[in-house]
């Protein structure tokens, strides 16, 4: 009867694990090609970001390849006016820097003084003064029956050396090397990213008309209402923490100019921006500002109120912000999230920290119109 069986669990057990090996492939291929990939990724949200433009230069008839090339150049200008403003910032404190380096050796000092003072009265306070005033008393001399020698010392024989294989460090130019040639690497890709936005601009209609012509008539329009998904998903997260980004900015600006920080401007653009970073928002807000005080803060309690009102503000965003303008349109649950900047941490890095996000909503989005994969999308959703 065996004999008759068909060998039909057989052959679904040799197939079993082409899934595990294809994933491994790709998680592979992430790895590996992460700058390809963070670089293809990053062009897509810009594209995404900038096609608002693009409609808009198209309303005043011109042409989709101009209309491009004029939201391009607009982003461009943009990112060098920010560009310019953060140089002279930097330029002047570069200026400052021996005053805040003589604030903080200042600083420093005053918390070694204190903290020789707390150590000095937890001693008095807690060590009983007869422990505190006794000396440490001296050796006792040996008996004159022990130090006189009985005939010549044994002669000790000689030690052998070990010999310590030590393995020569690498030179400086091997380190010099590897490191210019990563940078090389990111540099490279990087200077793809405004011709991959200008194309993906350009060509879009021609992509998404060659893209629905390779298919079917129902995943035709499978594909259709996913391209359409991911587009709203990905300019809902990017124009939604763009708008919260300066939102939290000018409110930064002001509170620091308020308070009569040096430069109020750059600290509360990085601050507002960074306060958007998962999990590490705040911290990461709080920086910016807490050193730029060091020059002119002179008592604890403007830091602690710094700090605060960093707080506030990131916590105001978080809870009530936060989800009103992002988090309605990617329906993301809590712990998908976590995993998911796990995830793409490992794989990429701090830009993978970014990119988690938008990357999981756009998965989510293809698996809620693809009818095989949705239950991945509640598995995904809130």
């Amino acid at each position: 009867m065996a004999a008759l069986l068909p060998p039909r669990p057989a052959g679904r057990r040799a197939g079993s694990g082409i899934p595990v090996i294809a994933l491994a492939a790709a998680v592979a291929l992430l790895y590996y090609g992460r700058v390809f990939c963070v670089t293809v990724v990053v062009s897509v949200i810009l594209a995404v970001l900038l096609e608002p433009l693009v409609v808009i230069g198209m309303r005043m008839r011109l042409p989709r390849p101009a209309a491009s090339l004029l939201a391009c150049l607009v982003a461009l200008v943009g990112l060098y006016l920010v560009g310019f403003a953060a140089y002279t910032q930097i330029l002047t404190l570069k200026a400052d820097l021996p005053a805040y380096s003589a604030r903080v050796n200042d600083l420093v000092d005053t918390f070694a003084g204190r903290v020789d003072e707390v150590e000095k009265h937890l001693v008095e306070t807690f060590v009983p003064k007869r422990f505190r005033e006794q000396e440490p008393a001296a050796p006792k001399p040996l008996p004159a029956a022990r130090t006189k020698r009985r005939g010549p010392e044994p002669t000790v024989p000689p030690l052998v050396q070990e010999v310590h294989i030590r393995q020569e460090p690498k030179s400086i130019i091997v380190y010099l090397y590897g490191y210019l040639a990563s940078l090389y690497n990111v540099l490279l890709m990087a200077s793809f990213v405004p011709f991959l936005v200008y194309f993906m601009l350009s060509w879009r209609d021609h992509f998404r008309r060659s893209l629905l012509q390779v298919l079917d008539g129902g995943d035709r329009h499978i594909a259709g209402n996913t391209w359409r998904s991911i587009t709203q998903v990905a300019r809902a997260y990017v124009v939604g923490n763009f708008i919260l980004g300066v939102i939290l900015s000018l409110l930064s600006c002001a509170f620091f100019f308020f308070i009569g920080l040096p430069y109020w401007l750059i600290a509360g653009i990085l601050s507002g921006f960074l306060s958007l970073v998962p999990y590490a928002g705040l911290p990461l807000a709080a920086l910016p500002p807490l050193i730029d005080g060091l020059a002119v803060f002179n008592t604890i309690s403007l830091f602690l109120l710094v700090a605060s009102v960093v707080a506030g503000l990131h916590l105001l965003a978080l809870n009530l912000l936060y989800p009103r303008v992002v988090g309605a349109r990617l329906h993301l649950n809590p712990l998908a999230v976590t995993l998911s900047l796990m995830f793409w941490g490992t794989i990429w890095g701090g830009i993978g920290l970014v990119l988690a996000i938008p990357i999981t909503a756009g998965v989510k989005a293809t698996c809620d119109n693809v009818p095989g994969l949705q239950g991945y999308a509640r598995l995904l959703g809130d």
